[in-house]
């Protein structure tokens, strides 16, 4: 044992419970005791009382761990002794092997904790407790109290006595209502009761004048009381069930609040349907391979298509048993309409016949690729436009991966009565409200400083208002201005239906650019409204009633589309029209690699920047190339050219070549990749350009100003290695590798194999000095074929046969035969077969 120095000069062993190399003075000053540290520790308290009693009496902090039943039992018949105790924490402060502190076993608290006083500030957090323990309603100073992860359902009606709380945690408990003498707490500043099981909140919580902070989040809330929360700065209520916002919120322009995961302005859930015998059925599976069609009964299917799609026909869906098709193509620019700012995430997915409707809905899944903050819906196309359906996303079947002992699929899943075309977009998060003649309230959920307050009277009829909010980079933004002082605030996009002006001002909240406050010279802030029709943009901060609080800009209009600048130099609406230009722009960069195997295959991509690095790992083992080309703009869905120079050749017969140059549409997040074969009439090395094809009508100036090289849509130009191949069309191929591959098995038959191909004699004594014999023999003769006739691969084959090698004239033509085969393949694959 350990001896301690005490004021009483007696020594004094502390351990156990404490370790022995803990000193007194390590744990106690003169008014802070600190047990909870320790394992076990909170035992050591009644052993302080019976030697330093004199000590403790003017303990003011005191913090014990929770840990221990015994130990905790005696520190707690002490507590009634240390009558001075300003904040006392009981809590197991130990954590587990992820990280998440420990329960603790305080179950209660013994009534002789009422007689202190001067307590101010109590944490019982992490416990075990199932009810307030009655003692603390007798603490008149308690101002700030911690309960968060116990195991309350209810708090007493009499709460209203702690009338100089200030500061209530109530998070991770069982609460499933509150009393209404909580709104009689009017010091509250602080209220948390997150992570609770809250379906209603009292009429009474509205009268908490002085609250600052409430915290409501991830509970099940369907409405909020109105109030006169006069105080409020800080709403926190993502997480619920909330559809509605109270009108009562529009009065406090300085509250930010945090709407996320709320199915604000949607009408009510219907209550869920009783189970039927027919629903607990599990539906036969059909796994589907490419270019198969397939046939539907009345029992209902759930369907598998290659790539990670899934058709889920539920039972009755289809009278008769029907015959049903599908195909995923690549997009095309001509009929993949996409909304301002929207990325394709899939290839669209069609389903045959279109004119086929179903008795019941029936659920399309369309696999697509992660996107970043942004919300994922289905398209589908009617015949005359695309349209947006309810979408929810899920992952695929456990027993249906896109890729063997791969993840199950991404999917956007809709439920329709038709076939069509379907295809996964993601786009900037969508919110929505019903503004009725009462008034309303539109809270972005990307962007809870963003806020739309309409006032009653504002419209006669009920109108539909949508938000999106664009964040914007600051760099582009000074880079454009020549202004390295520039700032801009997120972008609002604002549209309604039916669209017309509104009968009163409707009052905006933004956040203030970056870097902005309230002091800021109102001369260099702009308001922009913009018109997406005209692709302008007007300033119209003289026209709008503008100021500025410490975080956000409040505007009042009557039409939409907004963004607010601040800059040192005038500013121009040309220059915000290519902001908003660079929005939809994305950097890439293009790659020419060849597979090392096979120089002849040669693999063209057009990648976003942050994507090419990880790309490139993944091709270095199989594909050879120059590196990447230098960064270049393009926009969602652009169309652009790969085109094969100086003696290059390609099929022409592919449907996706265009005057000898390969035909691509770029969208950010599919692969834009294609896999040709090339041959070369001459020389040993030669470039691919990158050229722009059908350039968007609003393309930014200063993408066409960059433009240069022999064409004025130039992109970037990479090389090539060209390989030495052997054929032509229509007697197909040899590659540089079939020829090695060749030349291994002629061993001592060269030369009587190359006087048969009509090599000279000289010619044949040449290679033979050479000392490359076979390979540089067929390589010799390759290269000579290039001026000849074709049909040089029948050559070969009858020199040959005539040389008495018909095993390797029947290998050749199954090379021929098998390359002719994976190319025909490759086109069905991609879907070009046509």
């Amino acid at each position: 044992h350990a001896d301690f120095s005490s004021s009483s000069s007696s020594p004094l062993s502390l351990s156990p419970p404490l370790p022995p190399s803990v000193e007194l003075s390590a744990v106690l000053t003169d008014t802070r005791l600190t047990l909870d540290v320790y394992r076990g520790g909170a035992a050591a308290l009644p052993l302080l009382w019976e030697s330093i009693p004199e000590q403790l009496k003017g303990l003011q902090y005191l913090r014990l761990g929770s840990e221990e039943k015994a130990g905790l039992d005696g520190a707690l018949d002490v507590l009634s002794h240390l009558t001075k105790l300003r904040s006392l924490a009981i809590r197991h402060c130990l954590h587990d092997s992820r990280g998440d502190p420990l329960p603790g076993l305080l179950t209660t608290l013994p009534a002789s904790v009422s007689s202190l006083s001067h307590l101010v500030h109590l944490d019982l957090s992490f416990n075990q407790l199932s009810c307030l323990p009655s003692c603390l309603l007798s603490l008149p100073m308690l101002s700030s109290l911690l309960l968060c992860h116990n195991h309350l359902s209810a708090l007493p009606s009499d709460i209203s006595q702690l009338s100089s709380l200030t500061y209530l945690s109530l998070l991770g408990n069982e609460l499933v209502s509150l009393p209404p003498g909580l709104g009689q707490l009017k010091a509250l500043q602080t209220l948390d009761v997150s992570n609770n099981l809250l379906q209603e909140l009292p009429d009474e919580i509205g009268s908490l004048e002085e609250l600052v902070k409430l915290e409501l989040s991830q509970n099940k809330l369907k409405q909020l009381p109105e109030g006169s929360l006069l105080s409020l700065r800080e709403l926190v209520i993502y997480s619920n069930d909330l559809r509605l916002i109270p009108l009562c919120l529009n009065k406090l322009p300085l509250l930010k609040i945090d709407v996320r995961d709320n199915p604000l302005g949607r009408p009510p859930t219907p209550p869920p349907l009783s189970p039927t015998p027919e629903a607990e059925t599990k539906l036969p599976e059909l796994h589907i391979g490419f270019n198969q069609h397939f046939c539907i009964s009345s029992a209902g299917c759930h369907v598998f298509l290659p790539g990670g799609a899934e058709l889920v026909f539920p039972p009755g869906c289809i009278v008769t048993a029907t015959k049903l098709a599908w195909a995923e193509k690549r997009p095309q620019q001509k009929w993949v309409q996409l909304e301002e700012h929207e990325i394709l995430l899939s290839r669209p997915l069609e389903l045959r016949p279109h004119g086929v409707t179903f008795l019941k809905p029936v659920e399309v899944c369309v696999p697509y690729h992660r996107t970043k903050r942004k919300e994922v819906v289905v398209r589908t196309f009617d015949g005359q436009s695309w349209s947006t359906l309810p979408t929810e996303l899920r992952r695929g079947s456990e027993s249906h991966s896109s890729r063997p002992g791969g993840r199950p699929a991404r999917l956007a899943c809709c439920s329709v009565n038709h076939f069509s075309w379907f295809m996964a977009v993601s786009r900037p998060v969508k919110d929505s409200c019903s503004v009725t003649p009462a008034g309303g309230l539109l809270v972005s959920s990307a962007d809870p400083g963003v806020k739309l307050h309409f006032p009653p009277d504002s419209t006669v009829e009920t109108r539909t208002i949508t938000l999106q909010v664009l964040q914007v980079s600051v760099s582009d933004v000074q880079a454009l201005c020549g202004d390295p002082q520039a700032r801009v605030s997120p972008l609002l996009c604002l549209s309604q239906t039916p669209s017309m002006h509104f009968l009163q001002p409707i009052k905006v909240q933004i956040p203030l650019p970056s870097g902005v406050t309230h002091t800021v010279d109102m001369s260099c802030l702009h308001l922009l409204h913009g018109d997406p029709t005209a692709q302008t943009w007007t300033d119209i901060t003289a026209q709008v009633s503008l100021y500025v609080t410490h975080l956000y800009a409040i505007f009042y209009i009557t039409h939409f589309s907004y963004w607010l600048w601040y800059t040192t130099q005038h500013c121009v609406s040309g220059v915000v029209r290519k902001i908003y230009q660079r929005l939809k722009q994305f950097k890439v960069q293009f790659l020419v690699l060849q597979r090392k195997t096979d120089p002849s295959q040669v693999l063209l991509q057009c990648l976003p920047s942050n994507k090419v690095e990880s790309r490139m790992q993944s091709l270095s083992e199989q594909y050879d190339g120059p590196q990447p080309s230098d960064l270049c703009d393009l926009l969602e869905g652009e169309q652009f050219f790969a085109g094969f120079e100086r003696g290059l050749e390609i099929s022409t017969d592919r449907p996706d070549c265009v005057g000898g140059r390969l035909c691509f549409e770029f969208y950010s997040s599919l692969k834009n990749l294609k896999e040709v074969y090339i041959c070369s009439a001459q020389g040993q090395k030669g470039p691919v350009s990158f050229y722009r094809g059908e350039i968007p009508s609003n393309l930014p100036e200063e993408v066409a100003r960059k433009r240069k090289g022999l064409d004025s849509q130039w992109l970037t130009t990479l090389p090539l290695r060209l390989p030495l191949n052997l054929g032509d069309p229509e007697s197909g191929y040899l590659t540089e590798a079939n020829l090695l591959s060749i030349s291994l098995q002629i061993a001592q038959d060269w030369r009587v194999i190359g006087l048969n191909l009509g090599l000279s004699y000289q010619e044949l004594e040449r290679i033979d000095n050479l000392g490359a014999l076979v390979l540089d023999m067929l390589f010799h003769w390759a290269r000579a074929q290039k001026n000849e006739a074709p049909g040089a691969v029948s050559r070969l084959v009858a020199a040959m046969i005539e040389s008495g090698r018909r095993d390797l004239a029947e290998e050749i033509e199954d090379i021929v035969n098998i390359g002719k085969r994976k190319y025909t393949e490759s086109l069905r694959r991609v879907g070009l077969e046509a």
